[in-house]
């Protein structure tokens, strides 16, 4: 008697959490939509690239499917569950928006002003401290060692408001270290690419090591069925890689060599020579 009158208002919760964040991601996906139709109305000439528009629909879709039924149900009950979500929101998710770049694209359709201190803050000194490569790893593969070796874990898991703060930052983490390697938005002046590819390395090594502590169970303080436990570090293992293979892919594809800028050398007989 006692469980009967619970059961409705945990039936409205539910379909609560899974209304909410899909109304949101309509809303967003919507937004986006409208912004590169008004980029592409506003000039022509430039347009607004459909690959952009793809890739961030693509970082949204992959947001839904973490966040909501089977996905989400399953990393309640099941660890293995909980480092699929965290793949798909703190890693796969934020590559695939980073790509779409939604703030280039809002850098063209707000009115002048508006863009002009968007860009101001984009080029200030907190934002430069942030967006560096380094700043961006520690905040999103350094975490990983403070949220399973030490009693964070069991802090957020479940429902509750924390489990939301951590979900909140898998994707925000995981769009600044994207965005810092690879991402295709104007930002603060970033190291070249060979010191992006080394941070990238160090992301990659970082993550299969705690891949490889959870696995043989050191320091853990996760508690879970040792199946779990296991499944959920090849997970982390294999999934990782490739997530951050396809961020070295992004990283190569969107370089540009900087060219060099011809010398003007001027000739004994007056005439104009140019040194390439």
């Amino acid at each position: 008697m006692t469980g009967h009158p619970a059961a409705p208002g945990h039936a409205a919760g539910q379909l609560l959490g899974v209304l909410l964040p899909a109304a949101a991601l309509l809303a967003v996906g919507a937004l986006y939509v409208l912004g590169a139709a008004l980029a592409r109305h506003h000039n022509p000439a430039a347009g607004w690239s459909r690959p952009r528009t793809g890739s961030f629909l693509c970082g949204l879709g992959l947001l839904g499917l973490a966040l909501l039924p089977p996905v989400a149900s399953f990393a309640h009950e099941d660890f293995r569950g909980h480092m699929l979500q965290h793949l798909l929101i703190g890693m796969y998710a934020p590559l695939a928006l980073v790509l779409g770049a939604p703030v280039t694209l809002l850098l063209r359709t707000l009115p002048v002003r508006h863009a002009r201190r968007l860009s101001r803050a984009l080029r200030s000194r907190p934002v430069h401290v942030c967006a560096h490569p380094v700043t961006a790893l520690l905040l999103s593969t350094g975490s990983l060692v403070a949220l399973y070796f030490t009693p964070l874990y069991g802090a957020t898991a479940g429902h509750g408001p924390w489990h939301h703060v951590l979900h909140a930052h898998f994707l925000l983490s995981g769009a600044l270290f994207a965005w810092s390697v690879a991402g295709p938005d104007p930002g603060p002046a970033r190291p070249g690419v060979p010191a992006r590819l080394v941070v990238l390395g160090v992301a990659i090594a970082a993550h299969a090591t705690v891949a490889q502590m959870m696995y043989a169970g050191l320091h853990l303080r996760v508690r879970a069925p040792l199946e779990q436990i296991r499944g959920g570090a090849e997970l982390m293992y294999y999934g990782g890689d490739i997530a951050e293979l396809l961020l070295a892919a992004a990283l190569v594809a969107t370089w540009r060599p900087a060219r060099r800028t011809p010398t003007v050398l001027l000739a004994t007989d007056g005439r104009r020579a140019v040194r390439k």
